[in-house]
């Protein structure tokens, strides 16, 4: 399954939801669950390198899993990426 670029797709890693983010080439995981109400991100969108929750507009820089934006001030939980050939490995 390919990311494109300025996409992001879900993928359930050891039991937890890991949003993993391509932004311009480079790639990204975070938790996908907003520490504001619990949403999923999936069904928020990407802009440039932050993650926009669906529900209140809080929004997460997808490097650094900070939170950017009111509602949310919990960071996010952040995974490294690695690019092995074709695949993405999630270090959780």
């Amino acid at each position: 399954m390919s990311i494109g670029a300025g996409t992001a797709k879900t993928f359930p890693i050891e039991g937890v939801d890991i949003l993993v983010c391509n932004v311009d080439g480079s790639f990204y995981a975070v938790e996908d669950v907003c520490t504001h109400d619990g949403a999923p991100l999936d069904q928020g969108h990407l802009e440039g390198k932050s993650v926009v929750c669906p529900r209140h507009g809080a929004t997460f820089d997808v490097q650094t899993g900070e939170a950017l934006t009111l509602p949310a001030v919990v960071p996010l939980m952040t995974f490294s990426v690695v690019v092995d050939g074709n695949d993405l490995l999630v270090d959780c």
